[in-house]
């Protein structure tokens, strides 16, 4: 994890405080489902970056979780009539073509394509295939054909989850019968959605994800691991602008009252984009915090409405970006500005007094991370599971597993040379 600068001061956790099982409440079915983009994209439409949904027939998804790579073949200039056909490779066989069994979403998609200006990212209901961006020749997530955005999910373990485990460590919802006793609803059919996004080139450093727990956001950080210097002055605005879209558009209509959501600002940052909404479980990365962190955070204070008494709230303006308090109305940059250096003096007293901010986590200048050596992200996905297990067995572990890739890759090589003699 990089290093980060805060707006709190953390302690950080003992071993001793340190549970066996993180203190998660039970995750539900029903909070996978409304967490998929097919189910919560209808609700905000209007604050997401433009995007189609192309539902996935049985057919297509039967060949998104087929072994290997196959293909539909591009189409081809017409040839004269005294080349070979072209329903025939060079090895004179017929080339395969699987998208004769789901013509109808291979058109969808081209069509969709053209129509969203001929550069879309796609995504799964859950997950974007972020981590197979290597397949692609321009080693991101645009695509110009359907077979781009076939290469990149049938290449990435994401999607995989997304197909094979995405009710990994749930629990049945509870539902009433007709007695009034609850019972267990059964796993749900899941309806699967290709989403395809009109290419947007984001600049990675106004993205940030952010925490909410019984409606109430939490903390927020940015979502690249890389330093941007400019973030930092800008914290309390981004911060004003995030609280002031999650209070007006996601507090009390998302189904849930913990989640996790992504958004993007642009400049000249008056509008909050919405990009993503994650389940409130360990599969979502905290980034720049830990579960365990986030999970011990006592529940803020403050953002109530003006009529119910509640003394010490916090008002954010979307207008101009300024941090109201009910107290006096000043700006909370101007308290900051008026108090000087004894603010820091009593930070220490005045704190269980305080109106609660969420936290903004930004990476430090100094962060090795921030640099361009950096471990690539998703780095772990693009080795063979099995040097990751072994890695985490430690050094005895590992030096077994080189011990038996030795023994494999001298097997290669011997085969290769016996093949090699054959041939000759």
């Amino acid at each position: 994890m990089p290093l980060i600068e805060t707006d709190t001061q953390v302690a950080d956790a003992t071993s001793s405080d340190v549970p066996d099982r993180l203190p998660f409440p039970p995750v539900t079915y029903s909070h996978i489902l409304h967490c998929s983009y097919h189910d919560w994209h209808r609700r905000y439409r209007t604050l997401t970056p433009k995007s189609r949904l192309v539902p996935l027939t049985d057919s297509f998804m039967s060949y998104l979780r087929t072994d290997g790579i196959v293909l539909p073949p591009e189409p081809t200039a017409p040839r004269d009539e005294d080349e070979d056909d072209d329903t025939f490779s060079d090895s004179g066989e017929e080339e395969s073509d699987p998208s004769k069994e789901w013509a109808e979403i291979h058109s969808h998609i081209k069509s969709t394509i053209s129509e969203l200006g001929g550069k879309i990212t796609p995504k799964l209901n859950w997950s974007a295939p972020k981590d197979a961006t290597f397949m692609n020749a321009t080693n991101d997530m645009k695509c110009q054909s359907p077979n781009d955005i076939y290469l990149l999910l049938k290449s990435s373990d994401f999607v995989t989850h997304d197909l094979d485990h995405p009710f990994d460590d749930c629990v049945p919802d509870q539902t009433n019968g007709s007695g009034g006793e609850s019972s267990e609803a059964a796993v749900p059919e899941i309806p699967y959605h290709l989403v395809l996004r009109k290419y947007v080139n984001f600049n990675p450093s106004l993205e940030f994800r952010c925490f909410v727990r019984n409606r109430k956001l939490l903390c927020m950080c940015q979502r690249d691991q890389n330093h941007f210097d400019f973030l930092f002055e800008m914290r309390d605005m981004f911060r004003s602008r995030i609280q002031s879209f999650f209070d007006e558009k996601l507090r009390d209509t998302f189904p849930d009252p913990n989640f996790v959501f992504d958004v993007y600002v642009p400049a000249p940052y008056p509008r909050v984009w919405l990009v993503d909404i994650n389940p409130w479980a360990p599969r979502t990365d905290p980034l720049l915090f830990s579960w365990l962190e986030i999970l011990r955070m006592k529940d803020p204070i403050g953002f109530e409405d003006e009529d119910d008494g509640t003394e010490g709230f916090v008002r954010l303006s979307l207008r101009d970006g300024t941090v109201m308090t009910s107290e006096n109305g000043a700006t909370a940059e101007e308290e900051s500005s008026s108090s000087g250096e004894d603010e820091d003096e009593d930070a220490e007293g005045d704190d269980d007094l305080a109106p609660f901010l969420p936290e903004v986590r930004l990476v430090k200048h100094n962060d090795p991370e921030a640099y361009s050596f950096s471990t690539p992200q998703y780095s772990a996905h693009k080795v063979p599971k099995e040097v990751v297990d072994a890695s985490l067995a430690g050094p005895g572990g590992m030096s077994e597993f080189m011990g038996k890739w030795h023994e494999i890759l001298q097997q290669q090589i011997r085969e290769d040379q016996d093949a090699s003699s054959e041939s000759d």
